[in-house]
């Protein structure tokens, strides 16, 4: 996308004096913070309509006035500046004292071109549907359970796959987003040694396993997950991909079998699930493993973590959704010692992540 170059800005200025002025209290009374966090879903559609205009991409590393990005991204200039006042807010953009705008580290994190993009996950929590289930939390609170094929007539992904396809390509870049930028991170924490084999357990395109057979080129990889996941796995992957040569990809649902035995096994964010589906999985594992085969499994958890306010959200959408839940580490570790997996040591991946180090006996 074109960014702009300066020009004067002729966008009136909210300040008596001329110089726009934002401020955040860094720490606002009771009264004043609930207010703000009772108009949560402002600050949720600013994100998202910056995202869907491309503010940051048009931005470049020069000051630009909402007069000049408007001219770039095909918007009217005084609603735009109203845009950029509130994301400044909240630290999304800089405002100068001539009016002009600047990117921020957040900002920059919504460009498509960023190695860090938040762009797709930022669409993903605001796609239309979860404008319609968020009122409806009361709901699923009471009942214990996913409210949307009583909103929408169908259960998610078949609405998504059905009725939403420009949202189910949301979906699709925010999980391909997500995994990539935490492949890396894996494949650092995770020590292979004595490992000549390793399986991503519904790992979805398999960055995590092309990351581990990147670094460790001794290693034989297997990918499973469903047919229409595996059908669009990483390039690297593949046929005439450059680790197609230590890779078997098996299309299959791993709560319904795991056909192979490994060293290693890794389960990834998939443990979102039904209760039952989760035991079904982490039990396939176990019946398909050889004694002492390690299992690692690494989830977001709704405790113990950095990232709290983001995955407790996560855990309430997921309720809305699919009626899953995000865990806490004992609700995890319960889940896993029930399967029969020995549970060892528990390490960060990340902010946003927690490997479990377990063995089957």
């Amino acid at each position: 996308m074109t960014t702009v170059s300066p020009t004067p800005d002729t966008t009136p200025v909210a300040t008596a004096l001329g110089t726009p002025q934002v401020s955040a209290t860094h720490n606002p009374p009771p009264s004043m913070r609930l207010r703000e966090l009772a108009f949560g879903a402002a600050v949720a559609g600013a994100v998202r309509a910056a995202a869907r205009l491309g503010v940051a991409d048009a931005l470049g590393e020069t000051p630009a006035s909402a007069a000049e990005l408007a001219l770039v991204v095909d918007a009217e200039p005084v609603p735009l500046r109203r845009l950029m006042r509130a994301l400044c807010c909240y630290g999304i953009f800089s405002e100068t004292a001539d009016g002009t705008f600047t990117h921020t580290e957040m900002s920059r994190l919504l460009r498509e071109d960023d190695p860090n993009s938040l762009r797709y996950i930022s669409l993903w929590c605001t796609e239309p549907w979860t404008w319609e289930v968020w009122p409806r939390l009361d709901d699923a609170v009471r009942s214990g359970t996913t409210v949307f094929p009583e909103t929408f007539g169908k259960g998610f992904f078949e609405y998504l796959h059905q009725d939403a396809g420009e949202s189910a390509q949301v979906f699709n870049r925010a999980m391909t987003t997500s995994s990539v930028q935490s492949a890396q991170d894996v494949a650092d924490l995770l020590d292979l040694t004595g490992v000549t084999s390793v399986a991503d357990i519904g790992g979805g395109q398999g960055h995590v396993l092309a990351s581990l057979l990147e670094k460790h080129p001794s290693v034989h990889g297997t990918l499973l997950d469903l047919p229409g996941v595996v059908a669009r796995a990483d390039a690297r992957l593949r046929d005439g991909g450059k680790l197609a040569d230590r890779v078997r990809i098996v299309p299959g649902d791993c709560r319904e079998d795991i056909p192979f035995e490994v060293d290693l096994y890794i389960i990834k964010n998939i443990l979102e699930w039904d209760d039952e589906s989760t035991r079904r999985t982490l039990r396939n594992v176990v019946a398909a493993a050889r004694p002492g085969a390690r299992v690692v499994i690494i989830e977001n958890l709704v405790d113990d973590t950095p990232s709290m306010r983001f995955t407790t959200a996560m855990d309430l959408l997921l309720l809305l959704n699919v009626g899953g839940a995000k865990h806490t580490r004992e609700s995890l570790v319960g889940r896993m010692s029930d399967a029969g997996l020995r549970v060892g040591e528990v390490h960060p991946v990340n902010a946003y992540l927690h490997a479990f180090e377990c063995t089957v006996p």
